[in-house]
């Protein structure tokens, strides 16, 4: 029970955090241009301090080593989970400006904001390294394959102009966030200590990322219009996706491979998450719809509060 209360404060605090995005841009605080500035400042500066405080205080290079193989799970899940968004968006003959949006949305999870302080409270500390685990394969997904999808939605991507140069690819997959991940698992791979000071910078700074993050899903909703939101059919695909199918093919996977019960039961939780608070930010700065990606955070994250604890209890009868 104490577990379930964890899971639904969790959910209700980042909700908070969008209604004070949204109220403050009701109060005139926010337009949409400030707002574009605090997607540039959390892609930008917050999520690669985060990224290298978060790998460089949590893992050891003897711990990654020995976890390494483990990854390959979560990695084969995302990647079939990423093709059948590919068919569902054929399917549900999701919009062009979306496509790629919906795609990203629909495999990749809120891996860290709520499915580390859930999986911390529902197994204990002993599940870290497991939620690491995914955590990596998720993160390498989205700061990869998921930006070039949510880019090909934006002006003056693949959706508009039918080509995109091979610099062009590269700009948009190595990206802050993505050099801030690489830079710290090298550094961790080379035994690098980083002065105190440099490490609470980034602390600090990475800390900006999740509040951040919600502001702008707020401000984002608040210039969308509560009322002309209306629920599509590729909505419900992206729900169906990040709560039924992408949960459902790591039970499958990990149900008869020879791994500790920890770690499936983790895999599954972690792929049941709602959607990457991050996406609306990345659309926002690739000029793709920052408004779409916005509802479907908080719609996902709202769900949650119901479908989590059915996985909760899922997870139990795994062997």
């Amino acid at each position: 029970m104490n577990v379930l209360v964890l899971a639904v404060e969790s959910v209700i605090t980042m909700l908070l955090l969008i209604g004070t995005g949204y109220y403050l841009s009701a109060r005139k605080w926010f337009n949409q241009v400030n707002s574009g500035l605090i997607a540039k400042l959390v892609t930008n500066i917050a999520l690669p301090a985060y990224m290298l405080h978060f790998i460089l205080t949590d893992f050891s290079r003897d711990k990654l080593m020995h976890l390494a193989p483990g990854v390959v799970v979560p990695i084969v899940s995302i990647v079939i989970t990423m093709f059948v968004s590919f068919a569902f968006c054929k399917l549900l003959k999701v919009k062009d400006g979306r496509k790629g949006t919906f795609s990203s949305m629909f495999f990749n999870s809120n891996s860290v904001f709520i499915g580390i302080p859930l999986n911390l409270a529902l197994f204990g500390a002993e599940s870290l390294p497991y939620v690491l685990l995914y955590y990596f394969a998720n993160t390498f997904f989205f700061w990869t394959l998921g930006v070039q999808l949510i880019s090909k939605d934006g002006v003056g991507g693949n959706n508009s102009s039918g080509k995109t140069s091979f610099s062009a690819v590269a700009k948009k997959v190595i990206n802050p966030p993505l050099i801030g991940f690489f830079l710290a698992v090298i550094l961790l791979m080379l035994n690098v200590k980083l002065p105190d000071f440099l490490m609470s910078y980034f602390k600090f700074t990475g800390n900006l990322t999740t509040p951040l993050s919600m502001l702008f899903i707020g401000i984002s909703i608040f210039f969308t219009g509560i009322t002309s939101i209306k629920f599509t059919k590729d909505m419900l695909g992206i729900l169906l996706g990040r709560f039924v199918i992408a949960p459902g093919i790591m039970i499958l996977i990990v149900w008869f491979l020879p791994l500790p019960l920890l770690m499936k039961q983790v895999f599954v939780m972690q792929a049941a998450m709602p959607v990457m608070t991050n996406a609306p930010v990345v659309a926002k700065v690739n000029h793709a719809d920052s408004e779409y990606a916005a509802i479907m955070v908080t719609v996902s994250t709202i769900t949650s509060l119901f479908i989590v604890p059915i996985w909760m209890l899922i997870v139990q009868i795994i062997h």
